[in-house]
C-alpha cells in the first residue's frame, strides 16, 4: 500500500478550512469571543432580572390560589388588579405613589433654591472663601442619606417611637409628630443630601455662561429680568432639566430616609412599600410596584435625555475671560460668605455632632453624663437585641469585613467589567454586539435600586436550571453591587478605550503577543487610571448603599447600612448613630483618599 507523505496529502476540505482559520483568529483575537461573552453574562445578570420580575406579577404565585382562584403558575391578572384596583389598592399603590410625588417634588424643590442659591454663590460671585466654599459644600453628598434622617430622629423624636426621646423632647419642648415623623423631615433630610448634586450640575453649567451675552443685552437696554428670562434662564435649562429629572429619580428609589422617618407615622412611599410587600412575601403585589418603579425611573431618563437634546442648540459661544468675571457683592460680600457657612454647619456640622454627642452622653446636652458606653461598654443595660457597646462583640467588626469584603469584591469586577466592555464596543468589529453592550451596561442606571434589588430578588431567590438559588449569600450581594455601579464603569471603560489608538497592540501582535499578553502588559498598564477609579468610586458609593441590598442580606450577611438600619427597628438609637458615624467616616476617608489618588475634586471647577 502506497504512504502519502506530507507534501502530497490532500488539504482538508474547505469547510473544516474555515474552521482552521477562524480558530487561529480566535486565539490571537479574541475580541469577537469576548463580546458574546458578556452579551450573555450582561443578558442574565441585567435583562434576566427584569424579565423575572415582569413574570411573577402576571404568574399566580403559591398562597393566592384561594384569592384568585387559578392554580399557581398560570397566567393572571389578580396582581394587577390587587395593585390598581382594589379595595386595599389606595393603601398599596396609590396612597405611597402620591407621598412618593410630594416628597420627590418637596425635595427638588429644597435642593434647587439651596443648590442652586449656593451655585450661583461659589461660581458668579466674589464671595470670601469660594474655594472652601466649594469644597465644603458638597460634603453632605459624600454621607450616607440616612446620616441626616437619624440626626432629625435624635433631635426632634417623640414617644410615639420606641426607644429614647430626642433631645428638644428632653428638655420640655413638645415635638409634634408633623414635625417629628413623615413628609416635612423626610424632604428636609433627603434635601440637605441632594442639594450639592444640583450644586455641582447648576455651578458647572453657570461657569460656561459668557457674561458678555448679559453685558451686550443691557447695553441694548434689556431689563434684569428681560436678561434672566431671554438668556441666563434658556441656557441653564438643560442643567435645570437634568438636576430635576435626577432628583426625581434618586428620590424614587431611596429606601433608609423613608423608612427611618416615616415608619413611626406609617407614611408610605413605593420603596418603603415594595420592601414591606417582599416582608409580607407578597411576591406579586411586590412585583407589580418593582415594574412601576423601574418604568417611572426609565421614563425618567429618557425625559432628561430628550431634554438635552432640545436644549442642545443653547451653547455659549464667547472669551474666557468674559465668562470667568465675577459679581462684586460689595458689602454683601461677607454675609454672603456667612450664609454659606450656614448652609454648611446646618447640612454637614449639626447632623455629624448631633450623632456624636448623642452617642457619648446618656441625657441629651448633659455633658455630667457623658459616657463611651455606647462604643465600648461590655453590658448596656436594658439592651437585649445588642446588648453590648458597638466596638464590642462581634456585630460590628463581621458586618465591617463583610462590608470591605463584598463592595471590594464587587469594585474590582465591575471596574474590569467596564474595561473589557469598553474594549470591545470600541475594538470590536460587530456594531450590533458593541451597541448591545454599550445600552445594557447603561440600564442599571434608568432602574432605581431599590427596585433593581427587588427585581434581582425575584430570579435568584430560587433555583433555575443551571443556577442555584443564591438569595442569603455573599455571591448574590457581590453581583447586585457590581451590576447597580455597572454604568459608570462602563462608560469610564469606553471613554478610556477612545483614547487609546491601536498601534500598541499592533506592534506587538507583529512581534508575537498573545491576547492576554497585549492585554495584560499593554491596555491594563495604560488604562491602570480608568481601572483604579472604577474600583474606587463603586467602592465608596457601596460602601453606604442601602436601598440595593435592604433585601438581599440576611443575618450571616450583614453590611453596615444593614446593621444601622436594624439597630433603628430595635429603638436603640444610640448604637445606630454610633454605626452611621463609623460608615461616614469610612466613607469620607475613602473619597478623600479616592481624590488625592485621581487628582480630581468633586468640586473641580466651582470655586477659585
Amino acid at each position: 500500500m502506497a504512504v502519502l507523505t506530507k507534501a502530497e496529502a490532500p488539504p482538508p476540505p474547505p469547510g473544516r478550512r474555515r474552521l482552521l482559520y477562524r480558530l487561529q483568529v480566535l486565539r490571537h483575537d479574541p475580541t469577537a469571543a469576548l463580546g458574546l461573552i458578556l452579551v450573555v453574562v450582561l443578558g442574565y445578570l441585567v435583562v434576566a432580572p427584569l424579565v423575572a420580575v415582569l413574570s411573577d406579577s402576571a404568574r399566580l404565585q403559591y398562597g393566592d390560589e384561594i384569592h384568585a382562584g387559578q392554580r399557581p403558575g398560570e397566567w393572571t391578572g389578580y396582581y394587577l388588579w390587587r395593585v390598581f384596583r382594589s379595595q386595599i389598592s389606595g393603601l398599596l399603590f396609590w396612597e405611597p405613589l402620591l407621598n412618593t410625588l410630594v416628597v420627590a417634588v418637596g425635595t427638588t424643590l429644597f435642593a434647587l433654591i439651596v443648590g442652586g442659591g449656593m451655585a450661583w454663590l461659589v461660581t458668579r460671585t466674589n464671595v470670601p472663601g469660594r474655594k472652601w466654599l466649594a469644597g465644603a459644600l458638597v460634603v453632605p453628598y459624600m454621607l450616607p442619606s440616612w446620616t441626616f434622617s437619624l440626626a432629625w430622629l435624635t433631635l426632634f423624636k417623640n414617644e410615639r417611637a420606641a426607644g429614647q426621646v430626642g433631645i428638644l423632647q428632653s428638655v420640655g419642648i413638645r415635638t409634634p409628630d408633623w414635625l417629628a415623623y413623615g413628609p416635612l423631615p423626610i424632604i428636609v433630610t433627603l434635601g440637605l443630601h441632594y442639594y450639592p448634586f444640583v450644586l455641582l450640575l447648576v455651578g458647572n453649567a453657570l461657569r460656561r455662561i459668557d457674561v458678555q451675552l448679559e453685558d451686550s443685552a443691557r447695553i441694548l437696554g434689556a431689563p434684569q429680568r428681560t436678561v434672566i428670562r431671554r438668556i441666563v434662564v434658556p441656557l441653564m435649562l438643560p442643567a435645570l432639566s437634568s438636576a430635576v429629572l435626577l432628583v426625581i429619580g434618586r428620590v424614587l428609589g431611596t429606601f433608609g430616609t423613608p423608612y427611618v422617618l416615616g415608619l413611626p407615622a406609617d407614611y408610605r412611599v413605593l420603596s418603603t412599600g415594595l420592601f414591606q410587600s417582599i416582608r409580607d412575601r407578597s411576591t406579586g403585589v411586590a412585583s407589580v410596584i418593582a415594574m412601576v418603579i423601574v418604568a417611572i425611573g426609565i421614563l425618567i431618563v429618557l425625559a432628561d435625555t430628550r431634554m438635552m437634546r432640545e436644549h442642545r442648540r443653547f451653547v455659549t459661544v464667547g472669551g474666557k475671560g468674559a465668562m470667568d468675571r465675577l459679581s462684586d457683592l460689595r458689602r454683601w460680600r461677607w454675609p454672603a460668605f456667612a450664609l454659606g457657612v450656614v448652609v454648611f454647619v446646618v447640612s454637614v456640622l449639626v447632623p455629624v455632632l448631633t450623632l456624636l454627642l448623642s452617642t457619648v452622653t446618656r441625657t441629651p446636652l448633659d455633658l455630667s453624663t457623658f459616657t463611651l458606653d455606647y462604643w465600648l461598654a461590655e453590658q448596656l443595660p436594658g439592651a437585649v437585641g445588642f446588648p453590648h457597646g458597638v466596638f464590642r462583640g462581634s456585630e460590628l467588626w463581621a458586618a465591617a469585613w463583610n462590608s470591605l469584603r463584598i463592595v471590594g469584591l464587587a469594585s474590582i469586577i465591575c471596574a474590569v467589567l467596564g474595561l473589557l466592555i469598553g474594549y470591545v464596543v470600541v475594538r470590536g468589529t460587530a456594531p450590533r454586539v458593541a451597541a448591545f453592550l454599550r445600552q445594557v451596561s447603561f440600564l442599571p442606571y434608568l432602574i432605581p435600586g431599590i427596585a433593581f434589588a427587588a427585581a434581582s430578588l425575584s430570579l435568584f431567590a430560587v433555583a433555575r436550571g443551571p443556577i442555584p438559588a443564591l438569595y442569603g449569600t455573599t455571591f448574590l450581594l457581590i453581583l447586585v453591587m457590581a451590576v447597580t455601579h455597572l454604568p459608570y464603569s462602563s462608560r469610564s471603560g469606553i471613554a478610556a478605550m477612545t483614547q487609546l489608538g491601536r498601534e500598541p497592540e499592533e506592534a506587538a501582535q507583529i512581534a508575537g503577543a498573545s491576547w492576554w499578553q497585549r492585554m495584560s502588559r499593554i491596555v491594563f498598564p495604560i488604562q491602570k487610571g480608568a481601572l483604579v477609579t472604577g474600583i474606587i468610586l463603586p467602592f465608596v458609593s457601596g460602601l453606604k448603599e442601602l436601598s440595593i441590598v435592604i433585601m438581599l442580606t440576611t443575618t450571616g450577611t450583614q453590611l453596615l447600612t444593614t446593621l444601622s438600619i436594624g439597630l433603628v427597628d430595635y429603638g436603640y438609637t444610640q448604637l445606630a448613630n454610633a454605626v452611621v458615624l463609623v460608615i461616614a467616616l469610612v466613607s469620607f476617608t475613602m473619597t478623600y483618599l479616592t481624590q488625592r489618588l485621581t487628582n480630581s475634586s468633586l468640586a473641580s471647577g466651582l470655586g477659585g
